[in-house]
């Protein structure tokens, strides 16, 4: 294994947005027993470092591949595009009016007559956002063009929100919850 390799290589998948996630799990689960630290403990100090910066490879580019954000942001990188989503955010003045109003009706979703109705509409609602902006996402790396790497990039400023705005209704599911 070569620390210099993509993460795509590193895992056998090909590279592209839509992966296979079962064989994230096959490859991430054989590339770590090559390279447990108790494979190591009578090995020098030398060797039993190298096998710690594997497995931290390893498990690093396994979170990326997990996770459709960071993935996007990974392949972006592999397209010589840097986006860093801490700092930069979205322009469309329509999604951002959107979000306002999810958040303002999960603020009030526990005054509802029925919360946990409410609740369910907007996690569909939040759902049916997601599975949009992915598909897009998807889309842009199919043939990639620099316009179609702007626009994921768009993209995922707007997944940023959704995935934050998809944490807080977590959260007041699980309040919910305790109330019962």
């Amino acid at each position: 294994m070569k620390l210099t390799q993509n993460y795509f290589e590193l895992f056998g998948l090909p590279v592209a947005f839509e992966i296979d996630s079962q064989k994230i799990s096959e490859s991430y689960r054989a590339l770590q027993k090559v390279v447990h630290p108790d494979k190591f403990a009578s090995a020098t100090e030398q060797e039993r470092r190298i096998a710690m910066q594997q497995a931290s490879f390893i498990n690093e580019a396994q979170q990326t591949l997990k996770d459709p954000v960071a993935r996007a942001t990974y392949l972006l990188s592999l397209h010589g595009v840097e986006l860093n989503l801490e700092k930069e955010t979205t322009s469309d003045t329509m999604f951002l009016m959107e979000q306002l109003e999810l958040r303002e009706r999960l603020a009030n979703v526990q005054s509802e007559s029925d919360p946990f109705a409410a609740l369910d509409l907007l996690i569909s609602e939040v759902g049916g956002l997601n599975k949009q902006i992915l598909a897009k996402i998807s889309a842009g790396f199919e043939n990639p063009t620099p316009e179609k790497l702007e626009n994921v990039q768009e993209d995922l400023r707007k997944m940023k929100f959704l995935q934050k705005l998809q944490h807080q209704v977590e959260a007041v599911e699980e309040e919910l919850d305790e109330l019962l």
